[in-house]
């Protein structure tokens, strides 16, 4: 179903399965996370969660590449809310995250279980306090992931990544592997990437109410080399250059 298509009888009684599954899924997690938590420094449940999530959303994930190192920062570029379940699946990573998504109080507290790192992205003024969040993150987690564009692009190429919490790998991070991710849909693109004036919950109903699954191959590049660390600005400008050049590949 391409974008702005209504949903069908069909689609309503495959959103009505998937979303009773996820319901399934989060009612398995939940204990299992608080059994796990007191054993465990990086608990496996989101991880596993968010994966589910994605498999139930009929999303088969394949990756090509170099596997992230532990403790990886992951640059990504950004098409869908699916980006999260296959990133996390794949590499138990943690997320940089707009603090919008903070005002939902039960979706602030599943991002939280996930380690998740809230930024305020228009207050210039905490960009100190966002960074050290961002340091102590990387020490904490298994990896942690910054979508750079600061917002979902349609897949087809890139908007212009912004540099600021790279400023946390500036100094004193030269052991954090810096990694870019191209996240590529393929052909599907179109009907799943997330941009303009559609709504969240209007995007989400339309993948999941698709028949056909969702293919996300997580492209892991090569990590930036101390040349294209000197600065956040050539992190940044290396990173998209990286996932830029990926996308120009045949396939």
């Amino acid at each position: 179903m391409s974008a702005g298509g209504a949903i069908g009888p069909a689609g309503w009684l495959r959103i009505i399965l998937r979303a009773l599954a996820m319901i399934a899924a989060l009612a398995l997690a939940v204990p299992a996370f608080y059994v796990f938590k007191p054993f465990t420094r990086r608990n496996p449940v989101p991880r596993r969660f968010l994966a589910a999530l994605g498999r139930i959303s009929g999303m088969t994930v394949r990756r090509t590449g170099p596997a992230p190192q532990p403790g990886s920062f992951l640059i990504a570029n950004h098409v869908s809310w699916l980006d999260i379940p296959a990133l996390a699946g794949a590499t138990g990573s943690a997320f940089v995250a707009h603090d919008g998504l903070a005002a939902f109080a039960p979706l602030r507290w599943l991002c939280d279980k996930n380690d998740t790192v809230f930024i305020a992205r228009h207050d210039r003024t905490s960009v100190t306090r966002q960074i050290e969040q961002v340091r102590a993150a990387l020490a904490e987690t298994g990896a942690l992931t910054v979508f750079p564009e600061g917002t979902t692009s349609d897949g087809t190429g890139l908007l212009p990544f912004k540099s600021a919490l790279l400023s946390a790998l500036e100094t004193d991070a030269d052991h954090v592997p810096v990694q870019p991710v191209w996240l590529d849909y393929g052909r599907e693109v179109a009907d799943i990437a997330w941009v303009g004036v559609e709504p969240g919950l209007d995007n989400a109903l339309r993948v999941l109410a698709r028949r056909r699954p969702v293919t996300l191959i997580l492209h892991f590049l090569p990590p930036l080399d101390s040349a294209a660390r000197a600065s956040r600005k050539t992190m940044a400008k290396a990173a998209q250059d990286a996932i830029l050049a990926a996308m120009d590949r045949p396939a």
